[in-house]
């Protein structure tokens, strides 16, 4: 795998991870996951973070990086993606933060956030069947911070999960450079 160093700033700290060939945005920071790092202060302090199609680390490596006391699970189906971001966990020295394939995920595991740049181009149905899954996993008022391409179905993907989550609350958070970012938080009655 041939591996790009790259290197980008969230709340004024610099960080440098390896991308890699055979990986979602192999050469730079995606533009939606800059977007979403931008949102820095609402990153959660403490609690059990998911990263939601981690790729090679950068959002969920930032949120443990920038708060120790979350701990963080990446979670992605490209095994060299996995492979990469835990080499750049430990790179960093990061003892907060683990990627792992999804069948590596703790079955009794339940988080306080999920963050993700979701893999809108696998297709609507596979992607609402991917969101279905993980956001059942979010506690009673957890949140979920997805950023979604406007011309790639942002406006349908946020009517969609107000439908499938009516007790939740779900908003277009900020929209950026053609991005959204759209929260959802979790209702009781979603489990």
């Amino acid at each position: 795998m041939k591996l790009r160093p790259v290197s980008f700033s969230v709340a004024g700290t610099q960080l440098t991870l390896n991308a890699g060939s055979g990986t979602f945005s192999s050469g730079k920071l995606d533009k939606g996951t800059a977007i979403l790092l931008r949102q820095f202060e609402q990153f959660p302090k403490d609690g059990v973070v998911l990263d939601l199609g981690c790729g090679w680390g950068p959002i969920g490596i930032s949120l443990a990086k920038l708060n120790p006391g979350v701990r963080v699970w990446g979670v992605d189906i490209n095994a060299r993606s996995v492979e990469l971001a835990n080499s750049n966990s430990k790179d960093l020295g990061l003892a907060n933060f683990q990627a792992t394939l999804p069948t590596g995920l703790p079955a009794d595991l339940q988080f306080d956030e999920i963050w993700s740049n979701p893999p809108i181009r696998i297709g609507k149905q596979a992607l609402h069947e991917l969101l279905s899954s993980y956001l059942k996993l979010l506690k009673q008022g957890g949140r979920a911070m997805l950023v979604v391409q406007k011309q790639l179905g942002a406006e349908s993907l946020l009517r969609w999960l107000q439908e499938q989550n009516p007790s939740s609350k779900v908003s277009k958070r900020i929209s950026e450079k053609g991005y959204w970012v759209i929260e959802v938080i979790s209702s009781a009655t979603n489990h």
